[in-house]
């Protein structure tokens, strides 16, 4: 990997600059929960940090050396795009070519004021007034625009650049933590902010809060200034890669980028007449911890929306918007005005609350105008009922993407491959083979994808199918007898295979693997995606009657066991790593267990053990193949709780806080950050933050179990719950799984490829399940399934999709179903009893097998019918519905 190289470029700032620069004043000389200071010659921010913890900064400085001079942007630079009328578009910003600011007097709360016009460019039309104060303790920066002229300024683009932190480059993951940040953005006009979280997870947080009327209209990316073709202004010199992912603007204004995306907001712009100014700016705030955003925000008077479940909603499960702002709402708008339908209803003192009901599909945004005429977006995504919406991944998956050429030369038939939306075929081929070639994970998320979609909605056709491909194609051809898996098994050889290759594609690069590259079993990443497979077909061969033909259960739980042990013996390089979708391990060692297979669950939790205790000898034990990673937390998470390792686990618990916000927009809320994949599995290659990449769904699956043992922390449930919902927005209304969102103001939509997107969905119907909680403050709430007070009982209904698991939140009881589903629930408060009504049988599901756990340590519950078996208890299912009554022992 290229290492990150800084370097100065332009001309250096004349000596004589400093005689205008304006007199540092000290910071802490006015209180406040962070001092920072300037940069004596710019007046750009230089430091920001906590008064508590001086060593930390929220901004680089440690790379001001490298960041000086011409191109770099800081806080407290400005970009324009600006015309007069019936001109052109031209575009003027501070730090394109720095020439000395001019001081002003500092006077009162005023820490630094400057004139900044000259520094903006020739011939721009305005005057700007920059002013660092501090206000009730906060840190404060203003601009004021003045139109001195004679004639009308019209400006349709303004940014103010967000330098944060979040540079990987050169650090170790235990400096990165230490020292590194990263920014969420709630892009939500007047109510708009930032969030600016420590990658360890630690308080103190930093919001970024309007001053006056300043909306977060847009957060555009600021361009590697090296590869873009565009001007100059809204670009960045630091080069951007895998460790660094780009310094944003908060954009103002947005309406003359001509973006080709649908954007999150309107796009305005706005005018200033002769002798008219506007003034616009931010608050630097701090919260004391991460899970105290909210209540910062409210004693901000900022606008509070918390969405319950969140902003991901089923046509068939409706969900509650809360809002609690300091003025009174005067107008909702639903846009379109066909997606959603908010009803209003009582809700909690001081909270605004709206039922949400989902009746369209897609993207949909709430405009609250409040009395004042500011407006507070509220972005949500309507989905078909989740069991719709898997059975269209899984008749897609199976269809669309099968792929069944007996001619194929790398023999990938029968399979199930990634599919070209655009093109609406199979990628066969793709530079990056692993793609075409049913490994890695931008190969192998296709048919990872369509089996765990089999775990809780079985079918028939689809599983027969899946059954083939694990017995004519995984098995003789991906993977070898003692259980190695290959990295593909398509690749580039043109003297074997000259004709069959596309020669529109450059086969060159690093990626286009030879036979003995793509032959190599040295890469972990690519085992558990083979693990899910046999286990899958274990657990419904194991379950349900008559689905699972070929083999029988032993077959394929003997084949997980076996690629587990194949990964810690060929992959062991990666394999001290976390891995994407790694508590598939931990279910392969329950399952052995329960089996009776003593030898072999013995082993592997000897291998497991090992690679914790490594763990253990590690402040931050999150590495990958990358310099810093999303993918190895929730395994890590999983194996220090199997190990009795507490102190650990919440570690590696709030370092996924760190990097998974919860934030009133579909998009963010729960998006765990992944901006390098498009890269390795997408069609448009290119460094970006993707919205909900497998990371969200996955990283959602430890903070679930955290929840269930401290289910008084609903933060934890409401990030979770996110990113669980934010992996469904990637399926389409016939079925295809996007890798990703692309969430650039050019694009603004789906990738087309899909990718890694199995990953991701393993996290969903992993973790698939329905919360019932009452909170302090919001009351009854359904994560998952519709509530309702009935008498002396609550009823919750499930629409999680599976149905086969519950967390009843007031008893501290984890229900859990590998056979069955649940129709309704009773939660009786006065004798803690619960009543589970369970769905009739079926032909491959006779029976249910039902387990039962206090994962906080609470009362142990009784099961009042059924047989006792491996750990679960067997309740025969009758034609009808069948009650099952929990009680306390």
């Amino acid at each position: 990997m290229r290492r990150l190289a800084f370097y100065l470029a332009g001309a250096a700032l004349a000596s004589g600059a400093l005689l205008n620069a304006a007199p540092a004043r000290k910071s802490g000389d006015m209180g406040g929960a962070l001092t920072f200071t300037l940069d004596p010659v710019s007046q750009t921010l230089r430091t920001l940090s906590p008064r508590a913890e001086p060593a930390f900064d929220f901004v680089p400085s440690g790379r001001a050396t490298a960041r000086k001079g011409d191109g770099f942007n800081q806080i407290g630079d400005l970009h324009l795009r600006v015309r007069s009328a019936g001109g052109e578009w031209r575009d003027f910003s501070s730090a394109q070519h720095r020439v000395p600011v001019r001081a002003l007097a500092a006077t009162g709360n005023v820490i630094a004021r400057a004139d900044i016009t000259a520094t903006m460019g020739g011939g721009f039309p305005l005057t700007v007034e920059r002013t660092w104060l501090r206000d009730k303790g906060a840190p404060v920066l203003r601009f004021t625009l003045a139109n001195r002229g004679t004639t009308p300024v019209q400006i349709g683009a303004l940014g103010m650049p967000m330098v944060f932190d979040n540079i990987i480059t050169d650090r170790s993951l235990e400096q990165a933590h230490a020292q590194a940040s990263f920014v969420d953005p709630y892009i939500g006009s007047d109510a708009g902010y930032l969030q600016v979280t420590r990658l360890n997870g630690k308080g103190p947080a930093l919001l970024v809060l309007p001053d006056g009327r300043t909306p977060l209209e847009q957060y555009r990316i600021l361009d590697d200034a090296r590869r873009t073709s565009a001007p100059p202004v809204f670009t960045d010199r630091t080069p951007r890669q895998q460790t660094f992912e780009g310094f944003y603007d908060w954009m103002v204004s947005s309406s003359a980028m001509a973006d080709k995306g649908q954007p999150w907001n309107p796009a305005t712009g706005f005018t200033l007449a002769p002798g008219e100014k506007r003034t616009f700016g931010v608050r630097l705030v701090a919260a004391p911890s991460i899970r105290a955003i909210e209540a910062t925000l409210q004693a901000e008077r900022r606008p509070v929306a918390v969405g319950i479940p969140g902003y991901v909603v089923p046509n068939d499960s409706p969900a509650d918007l809360f809002v609690r702002a300091s003025q009174p709402v005067r107008d909702v708008k639903v846009t379109p005005a066909d997606a959603l339908t908010l009803t209003k209803v009582a809700g909690p003192q001081g909270w605004n609350r709206w039922r949400v009901t989902g009746t369209g599909w897609g993207r949909a945004r709430v405009a609250i105008t409040y009395a004042d005429g500011s407006v507070q977006s509220v972005h949500y995504y309507v989905t078909k009922p989740l069991a719709q919406v898997a059975a269209d991944l899984g008749r897609f998956s199976t269809t669309r993407q099968w792929f069944d050429d007996a001619g194929d030369p790398f023999k990938r038939a029968p399979s199930i491959l990634t599919y070209d939306r655009e093109a609406n075929h199979i990628v066969t081929q793709d530079q990056r083979v692993w793609i075409a070639g049913m490994s890695d994970e931008g190969g192998g998320g296709a048919w990872v994808a369509a089996t765990m979609k089999q775990l809780d909605n079985p079918d028939a056709g689809e599983v027969a199918k899946l059954e083939r491909m694990v017995d004519e194609t995984v098995l003789p051809k991906l993977q070898s007898a003692d259980g190695g898996v290959k990295k593909s098994l398509f690749y580039y050889d043109p003297k074997t295979f000259g004709s069959y290759y596309d020669k529109g594609i450059d086969w060159s690069t690093w990626a286009s693997w030879d036979k003995n590259q793509a032959d190599d079993l040295g890469r972990s990443y690519n085992y558990p995606h083979v693990a899910i497979g046999h286990w899958v077909l274990y657990r419904l061969a194991r379950h349900h009657t008559g689905l699972v033909t070929r083999h029988d259960w032993r077959f394929y739980l003997d084949h997980a066991y076996r690629t587990t042990v194949a990964m810690m013996r060929d992959a062991p390089h990666y394999a001290q790593f976390g891995q994407m979708e790694g508590e598939i391990f931990l279910e392969i060692l329950a399952d052995l267990k329960r089996e009776g297979l003593t030898a072999q669950a013995d082993e592997v939790e000897g291998l497991m053990k090992a690679r914790a205790d490594h763990w253990r000898t590690l402040a931050f034990p999150f590495g990958s193949e990358m310099a810093w990673d999303s993918t190895g937390q929730p395994e890590v998470y999983a194996w220090m709780r199997y190990f009795n390792h507490p102190k650990e686990a919440a570690v590696t618990r709030e370092v996924i806080l760190g990097y998974d916000p919860t934030i009133p927009h579909w998009g963010y809320n729960g998006n765990a950050r992944r901006y390098w994949d498009f890269l390795y599995g997408g069609k448009v290659k290119r460094i970006e933050r993707q919205i909900h990449h497998y990371g969200s769904a996955l990283n959602a699956v430890p903070l679930f179990d955290a929840y269930r043992r401290d289910p008084a922390d609903l933060h934890l449930l409401r990030v979770a719950y996110g990113g669980l919902m934010g992996g469904i927005t990637n399926i389409d209304r016939e079925g295809f799984a996007s890798a990703a969102f692309h969430s650039e103001p050019d694009m603004m939509r789906w990738d087309a490829y899909t990718g890694d997107y199995g990953m991701g969905f393993f996290g969903h119907a992993y973790a698939a399940a329905t919360y019932l909680v009452k909170d302090a403050t919001f009351g009854w709430l359904g994560f998952g399934g519709t509530v309702r007070e009935d008498g002396a009982a609550v009823e919750i209904v499930p629409h999680d999709g599976a149905r086969t698991r519950l967390f009843v939140a007031p008893a501290g009881q984890w229900i859990t179903l590998a056979a069955g589903t649940i129709a309704k629930a009773h939660w009786v408060p006065a004798t803690h009893r619960i009543e589970l009504t369970l769905d009739p049988a079926t032909p491959t599901t006779p029976v249910a097998q039902l387990s039962v756990e206090a994962p906080a340590g609470g009362a142990a519950y009784a099961i009042g019918k059924g047989t006792a078996e491996r750990g679960f208890t067997t309740i025969a299912l009758s034609p009808s519905a069948t009650t099952v009554t929990l009680t306390p022992r």
